[in-house]
Parts: C-alpha cells; structure tokens; sequence
C-alpha cells in the first residue's frame, strides 16, 4: 500500500499485474476541465463550504447522483413502454380475432355443408369465436367461395343440428 504524500502511486501496469485490476481502474481517473457561468461557480463554492468538501468532490458527486437518475428514469420509461407494446400486441390479437369471426359468420351464409376435420393450427369458431387450437377437433365449413377468407370452422357446441 502507498501513501500520497511519502510514496508516487504504483502505475497501472503494476496493479494489473498483482490482480488488483479494480484498483487499477480507480487509478486511471481524468480530470474534466469545463467552463460555467460565474454564478454557479459562486454557488458550487458556496455549496463546497457548506458541506466542507472540496468543490470537484461535489461535482463528482452532483455527476454521478445525475447519472444514475437518468438511468433509473431510463430504465423506468422502457419497462412502461415494453409493458405498453405487449398490451397493445395482446390488443391486435383480440381485434383480429374478433375481425376473423365477423368476416367468418359473414361467410357462414354461404356454407352448404360442414367436414370433420383435426386442426393443424389455430383458428377461432366462426359462430361463438372461442378460440380452437392446434389439434382440436372442428368442422369446416364447405362453399362455393375458394378464397381464404370464406374459410370457416365451427366448434363441436355451434355445428348446425339436424333440422
């Protein structure tokens, strides 16, 4: 150990060197050099004297408090904003869900008869819109119309009974 006054302190490489690689970054502090406006350098020194702590004490201090500020305002503003995009995709889930079933009981008018089938992916009743998963057993719904959007599937409780 060194002391300021009696003994230069040990240079960088040499605490390395002995595994003291954390004080070897303490070591390596700069000095910053910047301009203020006469008043707050009045204020600062007023600020020091009061406190009895050199004036770049309390800068440093005044730094780092403002750094780790903004870090944790920061970090609060990304969790509401992450928070707030996965409400917004659970949202656009629920809004498509409900646009699928409209558009589906629209094309349910043109179905002339339904098919067993086991689903290979997702899909949501076109009659109750209860969601039917993967693997789940269903009826589609046959039509004239080939397109994609006149495909519907009906969940077990809403297929049509026997007139």
């Amino acid at each position: 150990m060194y002391h300021p006054v009696t003994q230069p302190p040990p240079e960088p490489e040499d605490l390395e060197e002995t595994g003291d690689a954390e004080a070897a970054d303490r070591k390596k502090e700069r000095v910053l050099h910047t301009r203020v406006p006469a008043v707050l350098e009045r204020e600062l020194k007023r600020f020091a004297d009061n406190l009895r702590v050199p004036v770049s004490n309390l800068v440093r201090s005044i730094l780092e408090d403002a750094i780790e500020a903004t870090d944790q305002a920061t970090s609060g503003v990304e969790a509401r904003l992450k928070r707030a995009a996965e409400r917004l995709g659970e949202g656009r889930e629920v809004l498509g869900d409900k646009l699928r079933v409209v558009l589906a009981k629209g094309a349910m008018r043109e179905v002339y008869a339904f098919q067993g089938v086991r689903l290979a992916r997702k899909s949501s009743c076109a009659s109750c819109g209860e969601p039917l998963l993967a693997g789940d057993d269903a009826y589609l719904g046959l039509s004239d119309d080939p397109s994609p959007s006149a495909r519907v599937f009906v969940c077990r409780t809403c297929l049509p009974e026997r007139a």
